[in-house]
């Protein structure tokens, strides 16, 4: 099979997970918003940013360290059973130790009234750690199928679950007071259903997953762990670093906001807005499932600088035309949300773009791990997440959630450019500069070209931003028709 072939095709399947499954999953997001008042909803927002520093401490870099040690093992079922057992028991201990200190931990973070959060995110965060090793044994074993079914029945059970607590179950007891349904379900748990049913949902993951987990041969190499250890320990450093560029605004907001201007309320419209960016977030996960794996399975394959430009060039046109398509038709995106978040609109193309520059640092940063040097990852993350901290502490007072916005964008542009630079000192790769810079130059005019037209009707609105986009796809095969009709053909490009 041709190559960029091959890399399109995993893509696409691992995208049935993410892509469509996320996709799906999204909607909860105008759901909640007209659910839930913006103060309420950032609950939601900030209690996920939590969990999301959580994971990334409890797998603590094993899922590429499994990568890299299961490839090239001559027993990867030992390599596979000692990762697993590994997590089993940092995984326990971290439930009990919440489950001991809740209390404490719910009074530190502002949640004294609701310790249960605690203990529901304990479970929801270590079932979602436990697993990230079998799914990443499918992922090696090159089975997205099955990978991509149980992401999705998770977010299948996730959303039903979420629609069953928080509309049905109101709806019954509405009817009938003494419906049966007053027996597990309480109006006062409110906001908490939606943490409920993601740990209903990961539940079932669990269990579907039981037929990989239960493949271990129960090999315990300490020896093999310690190695594993110090080559993910810097892959934890760049993920903490890299939640602390996600996510640590969305903790820092409630403390950083003055109380006169209601943090919880900035926080639910910053939450909800950030969200749109989701189609981008989306493309940039669904690439790197395949992206990593599809590399470190090549080896030392003679073309694989040359893959690596094409496939950056694409990434990048993609990543524009996902931009363009949201900020283009923006007045029907904003329909998704509730009127009452509107006016953090102002910050989704700032999102959009960062994320872009994020996804592209991803796509850059693989010379890092194929040549392991991790390490330098790890100095990439930690400059962006000091860069995060400062420009949040300083704007949040200043300019609110809009400062968050503007230090996700400096934060995830620097780290790209620094990672450009340092990859080509110790994996040079001739990237196509010149052709992505004019691209992301075209799609930045059209855009602001787009922003003339708020006065219009919205037909003449929509008409006008359809031709600019129109526009930015006739330029893209003007530029790329020949490599396009290349690919497409898959002429002599095969995978050895």
């Amino acid at each position: 099979m041709n190559t960029y072939k091959k890399l399109a095709s995993d893509t696409a399947i691992y995208g049935m997970s993410s892509i469509i499954g996320r996709f799906l999953n999204w909607w909860l997001v105008p759901y909640y918003s007209r659910l839930f008042l913006p103060d309420v909803y950032a609950v939601v927002t900030n209690l996920y940013a939590y969990v999301a520093f959580l994971l990334i401490l409890l797998t603590y870099g094993m899922e590429t360290g499994f990568f890299r040690f299961a490839s090239k093992s001559d027993n990867p079922k030992k390599v596979y059973s000692t990762s697993v057992i590994s997590l089993f028991f940092t995984t326990i201990s971290f439930i009990l130790l919440l489950l001991v200190f809740k209390n404490d931990i719910a009074q530190l973070i502002n949640y004294e009234d609701h310790s249960e959060y605690i203990l529901w995110l304990s479970i929801i965060v270590g079932l979602d750690a436990f697993t990230a090793i079998p799914f990443a044994k499918l992922r090696l074993e090159n089975r997205p199928l099955k990978f991509a079914l149980i992401k999705f029945i998770n977010i299948g059970f996730n959303i039903g679950f979420n629609l069953f607590f928080l509309s049905l179950c109101p709806y019954l007891l509405k009817q009938n007071p003494d419906s049966f349904v007053s027996v597990f379900y309480s109006p006062n748990i409110g906001v908490g259903y939606v943490l409920i049913s993601n740990l209903l949902a990961t539940s079932i993951t669990l269990i579907l997953l039981l037929p990989e987990i239960l493949k271990i041969s129960f090999e315990f190499d300490k020896k093999l762990l310690l190695k594993m250890l110090d080559y993910s320990f810097p892959v934890l450093i760049v993920g903490l670093a890299g939640m602390v560029n996600q996510n640590i605004d969305k903790i820092l907001i409630p403390f950083l906001v003055h109380e006169e201007r209601d943090a919880m309320y900035q926080l639910g419209i910053y939450g909800a807005n950030y969200k749109i960016a989701v189609l981008m977030n989306m493309f940039i996960q669904a690439f790197r499932y395949a992206f990593e794996p599809f590399f470190f399975s090549r080896g030392t394959a003679k073309d694989d600088k040359k893959v690596h430009a094409v496939i950056m060039n694409y990434f990048v046109i993609f990543g524009l035309l996902i931009f363009l398509g949201i900020m283009l038709y923006i007045d029907i995106v904003k329909i998704l949300i509730d009127s009452s978040y509107h006016e953090g609109l102002k910050i989704v193309p700032i999102i959009l773009l960062a994320n872009l520059f994020l996804g592209i640092y991803y796509a850059l940063s693989l010379w890092y791990k194929l040549v392991d040097k991790t390490r330098y990852g790890a100095y990439i993350a930690i400059i962006g997440a000091i860069i995060t901290l400062i420009l949040n502490i300083v704007l949040i007072p200043l300019l609110g959630y809009m400062g968050s916005a503007i230090a996700v964008f400096v934060c995830f542009f620097t780290m790209m450019v620094i990672s450009y630079f340092m990859g080509q000192k110790f994996y040079p790769i001739s990237y196509n500069v010149k052709s992505i810079g004019m691209y992301t130059a075209v799609a930045l005019a059209l855009y602001f070209l787009s922003t003339l037209t708020t006065s219009f009707t919205a037909i003449y609105k929509f008409g006008l931003n359809t031709a600019l986009f129109i526009v930015f796809l006739a330029y893209i095969y003007f530029k790329e028709k020949n490599s396009i009709k290349q690919i497409l053909n898959f002429r002599k490009t095969v995978i050895k």
